[in-house]
Parts: structure tokens; C-alpha cells; sequence
């Protein structure tokens, strides 16, 4: 659990991040989402102490993050950038073995942990491993960057806009990658984005930033349903057009199994009429019916805000 409260930072007169207090639950995904300036990286920072706060705490599980060194304390968060950051003058292996070695893990723990990571990002190890970062493709760069980032097996993930340089179809790709590995390893991750359709799909939760000051912390369906102030709103806006996608899909594509209770919506509903019966009624499920009257299973508001968000 990481639990921010009252963080502040200033520079001479300004607040670049402004009195902001948010708990993020374990093994959950959280997304920072604001325009340029308003303060979600600065917030990020604070938390492995990049950035040493004015005033506030940080805690994990319940420990101030002022209680190790900082640099003790930046080995043991997974910590992911736009462009990948690796180091040019080290293979792919190398790079991934950074944090391991530098917390003195023995060299077999250390190739086994590496193999690891590159199998499940779909790199073979004997291949890919010995390469230089200059021999791969901007989208194995960035899986690369998310392995060192997990190597030493953090609880704690943070990313800045770690797929903002990507190409549409591999930045979808990469999203996935990174919904799979955060269900497989419970890592908690904050990730940074201005992208509000990027925040609908991978957050369980989204901190809205504007000047520095933290204006909405809540599900993406809560956010969707009743955003908090106008530049909310406008957020939610930019976001307007895969959301359009769902009246042009029948709710028969996107059932789940499992029984829901209540009134039961058509299978040849659209599932954008399928969200907002959800939204505002208040409720995370609906009972999905075929022509003939029989239980297909149901239709939920995660599932329909994933697919409304995803890449088109």
C-alpha cells in the first residue's frame, strides 16, 4: 500500500504539486493523468525520492520512505521511463541485471531472474540477451526497460509515460504486456500519463492532476459517470472517440460468464446503451439475454470501459 498525505512541493513561490493526499491499494494499478505542468511527475519522483517533497509524508506499507537512504530506497521500487533509458555500453542481459547485482545477488540467481524476464516478454534469452540496445526495436527497448524495472522483483512499479514514444499498434502491445505481468506478479504500479483513454485502460483507480493539485481520485467509471470539476470534463472529452465505438457493437460481443442480478439487457443492445444503463443506475453488472430469451452471462462496467479505451 502506498499512502500519500499532504505531499507538497515547491519551487521558490510555486506549488508544483499542491497539498495531495491519495492511498493506492496493493497489487493495483493507479494512473496519474493531467496536461504538462501539472504536477504528476514531480508527484511520481516524490515517492522514490527523485524529488525530495516540501513538505508531507510517503508512506509504504505503512513505513515512512524517508526511513532507508534514498538510494537504498530507489533499489528496492521499480522505476520505468519514456524511452526505456537503457545504458547503450551494456547488453540487453546486462542492462536487466542493473538493480540484482548492485544488491548482491549471486551470478546464478541473477541469469536465472534475467532469462526469466526476457521468456516472459517474449524475447529468447539466447538471442536477445547479448544484444546492445542499438539492435533492438523501439518496442523490445521498452520491454527490456520494463524488465530491468522488475528484475529485482519490486512491489512497487512506478512508470512515466513509459509508452509515449511507441507507435499506436506496439504501444497497444505493450499495454497488454503490461496488464498480464502486473496479474502474474501483484506488483503495485503508478504509471504517469496525458493520455485519459491510456488511464480508462490500465488504471483501477485515476488521480486527475491540474495545477498541481489533485481534483478526482476514483474509478474509471466513477470518473466517466460524474466527473468532479470542467477540466475533468474536458479530459474525458479527449477521450470521446473509442467510446463512440461502443454504439457500433452489439452487447453479444462482450459477454463475460457468471450470473448477474436484475432486469436483463439484450444481446442485440448496443454496449454503449449496455454502460450507460451501468453507470447510472450504480451498478457493476447486467444479466445479458439472447432472442430466445436464454442467459448468455453478463455484461459489466469494467469490462466495457477496457473495451471502450482500447487502442482503436
Amino acid at each position: 500500500m502506498i499512502e500519500i498525505e499532504n505531499l507538497t512541493k515547491r519551487y521558490a513561490d510555486t506549488a508544483v504539486v499542491d497539498n495531495v493526499s491519495l492511498t493506492i491499494e496493493p497489487r493495483t494499478v493507479a494512473a496519474i493523468v493531467g496536461t504538462s505542468g501539472s504536477g504528476k511527475t514531480t508527484l511520481l519522483r516524490m515517492i522514490n525520492r527523485l524529488v525530495e517533497p516540501t513538505s508531507g509524508i510517503v508512506k509504504l506499507d505503512g513505513v515512512d520512505n524517508r526511513a532507508l537512504p534514498g538510494h537504498e530506497l530507489r533499489r528496492s521500487i521499480g522505476y520505468a521511463i519514456q524511452g526505456h533509458g537503457l545504458f547503450p555500453h551494456r547488453t540487453v542481459a546486462e542492462n536487466i541485471a542493473t538493480v540484482p547485482a548492485l544488491l548482491g545477488w549471486d551470478k546464478a540467481r541473477i541469469s536465472a531472474r534475467v532469462d526469466e524476464l526476457l521468456t516472459l516478454f517474449q524475447l529468447d534469452p539466447a538471442d536477445f540477451g547479448p544484444r546492445y540496445p542499438h539492435e533492438l526495436s523501439g518496442g523490445q527497448q521498452q520491454r527490456v526497460g520494463v524488465a530491468r524495472a522488475l528484475a529485482a522483483e519490486p512491489n512497487v512499479l512506478l512508470m512515466d509515460e513509459p509508452f509515449g514514444a511507441l507507435d499506436p499498434i506496439i504501444r497497444a502491445k505493450a499495454q497488454e504486456d503490461l496488464l498480464a505481468i502486473q496479474k502474474r506478479f501483484g506488483t503495485t504500479i503508478i504509471l504517469v500519463t496525458h493520455d485519459m483513454e491510456e488511464a480508462i485502460h490500465l488504471g483501477d483507480k485515476i488521480a486527475v492532476m491540474d495545477a498541481g493539485k489533485l481534483v478526482q481520485y476514483a474509478a474509471p467509471a466513477e470518473i466517466l459517470a460524474r466527473p468532479a470539476t470542467e477540466f475533468v470534463e474536458t479530459l474525458i472529452g479527449t477521450g470521446e472517440r473509442p467510446f463512440k465505438l461502443l454504439s457500433l457493437e452489439a452487447v453479444s460481443e462482450a459477454v463475460e460468464p457468471g450470473r448477474a442480478q436484475g432486469e436483463a439487457i439484450p444481446a442485440t443492445a448496443t454496449q454503449r446503451d449496455a454502460l450507460a444503463e451501468l453507470l447510472w443506475s450504480g451498478r457493476q453488472a447486467l444479466p445479458v439475454k439472447g432472442e430466445d430469451g436464454a442467459d448468455l452471462g453478463k455484461v459489466t462496467v469494467k469490462g466495457l470501459v477496457k473495451r471502450a479505451a482500447r487502442p482503436a
